[in-house]
């Protein structure tokens, strides 16, 4: 256990990030946060899954985070497929856990809904349990699946509501995400915490555009990030086949980047569409190489239709075009329009031909395209920079952690007493 305690006030002391979804530091939300808790004088633990191509070591320390790696194989074939993921993970992060040891605060990040089981185990030794909520669960399983409040659906409910309970902290990553903590999770409005993603400044620098990524046209569009059945990128291609058959624009190409279990569906549609040859799929790609397709689009597109989770959830490449000064198309979603404002111009909900009309009048007015780039530069600068998020999260902590007596959690194994509330 390291030596003076001083948890008590936000600092010091030592914590346990608990990952499903994404291995770390790839997952770039918890990265920012484990490295502000360190800043803050935190030993930070995390279990996390190995990735694929990155992250594929069992044991790493890296800046000062050490990060405990287990092997996961992602979820195929249905609910059968999901319980085989979520089983083996449980176990390794019960296994990798009790190997880290004692802690004084457990921060557990979803999906799935499930990690309160272990973080239950650590608050019986003493740690306090944080919960950042990423997603809403239950309505990412009515985005996904279409199949409506089925029996699953009650059940994704239910472990909600334990996670919920379990929980001594919340963080939301947005006002919406915290009203359902407050109204359908039943926390008070005092442990919850609105801790922002914001995209890394350093990684978003732009550089000069490099018009060979336009393949022969005069425009590039960009499309980054995940491709699952819920991001939209089937309407990203429907637009984009109206935009040439309906309004008889071709000046342009468009790029891809990013993979998901829709990628090989969506290069498929490609094709129906007639598009192989006007769109890139890139897959992942280096940072490096990310930059220079942003630098070089003139627009970059936000396709996410309106369902129950989308409306409701902040989406990182919004967030990542506005930091490289890049105009944005997107449907009109409630969060949507906060982190972006006027750095986006709005379809109507799920309506492709609107937005394909929206990307040519950006393509059409550059001094327009120019202003928009300059207003989501100045807001991720200032009222959504990660400065406002570490204050944030350092107050989570500071609040999880008062009005206990600092009682060292190696000192309860050995004592077997319970701390003092």
């Amino acid at each position: 256990m390291p030596g003076e305690t001083k948890h008590e006030n936000g600092t010091g002391g030592r914590a346990l990030v608990l990952v499903e979804n994404l291995s770390v530091p790839f997952d770039r939300r918890v990265w920012q946060e484990c490295t502000t808790l360190r800043d803050a004088g935190w030993e930070v633990h995390v279990i996390c899954p190995r990735g694929s191509k990155r992250d594929t070591e069992a044991e790493a320390e890296i800046d000062g985070v050490r990060i405990h790696r287990y092997p996961l194989r992602a979820a195929t074939g249905g609910p059968a497929g999901y319980l085989r993921e979520y089983g083996a993970a449980l176990w390794h992060t019960a296994r990798l856990a009790r190997k880290v040891g004692p802690v004084h605060v457990v921060h557990a990040c979803n999906p799935p809904d499930l990690l309160f089981l272990p973080a239950l185990r650590l608050k019986r030794l003493g740690a306090r349990f944080v919960f950042d909520q990423h997603d809403l669960v239950p309505e990412l399983y009515l985005s996904r699946f279409d199949r409506g409040e089925d029996l699953l659906y009650r059940g994704v409910r239910a472990l909600e509501r334990l996670t919920y309970r379990a929980a001594d902290i919340v963080l939301a990553t947005n006002e919406s995400y915290r009203d359902v903590a407050v109204g359908r999770g039943g926390k008070r409005p005092e442990d919850v915490f609105v801790v922002r993603s914001a995209p890394q400044t350093d990684r978003f620098q732009p550089v000069p555009a490099e018009p060979e990524l336009r393949r022969g046209k005069p425009h590039l569009l960009c499309y980054l990030g995940v491709m699952g059945p819920q991001d939209g990128v089937d309407y990203a291609l429907r637009a984009l086949a109206e935009l040439r058959d309906g309004i008889g624009r071709d000046d342009w190409h468009a790029v891809f980047v990013g993979s998901g279990d829709a990628h090989d569906a969506m290069v498929e549609l490609a094709g129906r569409l007639g598009l192989a040859g006007q769109v890139e799929f890139t897959g992942r790609i280096p940072d490096a190489d990310l930059v220079r397709y942003l630098s070089t689009a003139d627009v970059c597109l936000s396709p996410d239709p309106r369902n129950p989770l989308n409306d409701v959830s902040t989406m990182n490449k919004v967030l990542e075009y506005m930091a490289m000064g890049r105009p944005i198309v997107s449907f009109d979603l409630r969060e949507a329009r906060v982190s972006a404002g006027d750095a986006a111009v709005y379809a109507p909900a799920n309506d492709e031909a609107a937005f394909a009309g929206l990307i040519a009048q950006l393509l059409d007015d550059p001094a327009k395209r120019a202003e928009m780039g300059k207003i989501g530069q100045e807001r991720i600068g200032g009222q959504l920079s990660w400065r406002n998020s570490q204050e944030s999260l350092l107050a989570a902590y500071t609040a999880a952690c008062r009005g206990r007596v600092p009682v060292p959690a190696g000192d309860l194994i050995r004592t077997g007493k319970r701390p003092r509330r």
